[in-house]
């Protein structure tokens, strides 16, 4: 079904004040299967990046490709047999894990880069449109949609000290809108236009909104009751889930560089009553969850922290940007174990399988590392990766600035950004589900790697 939302907007009536439409059409609130799949961005509330089954050890080839008409920066949400998936051509998608055949599109009208999450039968995603969405998992048909005060990106002068010094322009790496959890009847989303919301899944009407100083593209993350939240106002939250009320905050750096390498973009895990979470200020930080007091920082050595990470077993897995480096450190000190670096930036977030992390990187190369070996297991590189990363690399595989870079004025980032994009990027994390790995690429394409 392509398309479906012309018909079903006019099925919706207006509620109260107008911020929420309920529609009349499609299934009730049911049970939907998530046993074994990965039904929200990082596999869990907790966003722990870890995911249970079977690796994929050895890889043999492309099992499919679903292409869409442009880029996805979003996750895959796998349930079911269906992985879900949204792209920059507006459209959210269901597409059949056996053969990668299109079930249904719901077009938002708009680029999609927040990562689904699917619970009790609808799938629900945050549009550049600052529409908040639930779809019938089904039938792809609008259950109902909560519209924010409007999206909108980070933006700075003098942005990463390009000119002119003196004019706003928004920040071309905030890429990511922030991917819905799913708590306890509640569903849950930071917007560009500062707040974190908590709406009703079942009526599509907002509990809750708490606002902070600066857009929220980050995703919330819960764990016993308690939701964090970084904003680009270079605070990290921690808020009363049921009821919206701060329970502490933590500041991060500042940006000392005029550059804008501040505030947090990534998305927090909570494990063994810690918080970990990366921030633009170049730091790794370790937080308790309970009261917001510092355990330690991980300098990534002016390198921006774009990703979420991934715990585990007492070792934290997380990925840089200029440092073009997965990482791993130890959970209870920072102290790093080892670091695997490819060619360009890291904002990917690592999926643990098993003995194996799965990431791709901007380069358009998607990697499986051997966290006993610290090694490569295997790797897989996008068609246009092979055709276009020799233009955008130097002789010894780093990123070469000199061959995307015109002026360095405000206006080519989005000129600098299609040459590097036009490698295939993997900008999306990987759900991995039954030994078979789902990621999309800025070439369009959903992948499933076997």
């Amino acid at each position: 079904m392509h398309n479906p939302k012309p018909a079903f907007v006019r099925a919706c009536r207006n509620m109260g004040s107008g911020l929420v439409l309920i529609c009349t059409a499609g299934s009730a609130l049911g049970a939907q299967g998530e046993g074994g799949g990965s039904s929200m961005f990082r596999g869990n509330a907790a966003r722990t990046g870890v995911a249970a089954g079977s690796p994929l050890t050895s890889f043999t080839g492309v099992k499919w490709t679903f292409h869409t008409n442009g880029r996805i920066i979003s996750s895959p949400a796998v349930v079911g047999g269906i992985a879900y998936i949204a792209s920059t051509d507006g459209n959210v998608y269901a597409v059949d894990t056996d053969n990668g055949t299109k079930i249904w599109a719901y077009n938002t009208g708009v680029r999609v880069t927040s990562s689904p999450a699917v619970a009790g039968g609808a799938v629900f995603v945050a549009s550049y449109d600052g529409g908040f969405y639930a779809i019938d998992a089904n039938a792809g048909t609008l259950r109902w949609m909560v519209p924010s005060e409007g999206e909108r990106r980070f933006a700075g002068k003098h942005l990463n000290l390009r000119p002119p010094a003196g004019e706003k322009a928004p920040d071309p790496f905030d890429v990511y809108l922030s991917s819905p959890v799913v708590y306890d009847g509640l569903v849950y989303f930071g917007s560009g236009d500062g707040n974190v919301y908590a709406i009703d899944v079942a009526a599509g009407q907002i509990r809750w909104k708490f606002k902070t100083g600066n857009v929220i593209h980050a995703s919330p993350t819960i764990a016993d009751g308690l939701l964090y939240i970084g904003s680009w106002d270079t605070y990290f939250y921690a808020l009363n889930a049921k009821t919206g009320k701060m329970v502490w905050r933590f500041k991060t750096g500042e940006d000392t560089l005029a550059s804008n390498q501040t505030g947090i973009q990534g998305t927090a895990a909570v494990s063994g009553g810690v918080v970990y979470f990366e921030c633009r200020d170049a730091h790794l930080y370790a937080l308790n969850a309970l009261t917001g007091e510092k355990k330690w920082a991980y300098s990534t050595g002016g390198s921006w922290g774009m990703s979420s990470p991934a715990v585990r077993d007492g070792k934290v897995w997380f990925t840089t940007a200029d440092g073009r480096g997965f990482n791993e450190v130890d959970a209870a000190t920072g102290k790093r174990n080892f670091v695997i670096r490819l060619s360009w930036y890291f904002s990917a977030s690592p999926t643990i399988v098993g003995k194996y992390a799965y990431v791709g990187n901007w380069d358009g190369r998607f990697i499986a590392v051997n966290l006993d070996s610290h090694s490569i297991a295997w790797m897989f590189q996008t068609d246009s990766s092979r055709a276009n990363m020799g233009k955008y690399i130097n002789a010894d595989s780093t990123m070469s600035y000199s061959s995307t870079m015109t002026e360095r004025f405000v206006e080519d980032y989005p000129i600098e950004f299609a040459k590097i994009f036009s490698m295939g990027s993997f900008l999306s994390s990987a759900a991995v589900v039954d030994g078979v790995v789902y990621v999309g690429s800025t070439d369009g394409n959903l992948y499933a790697l076997k």
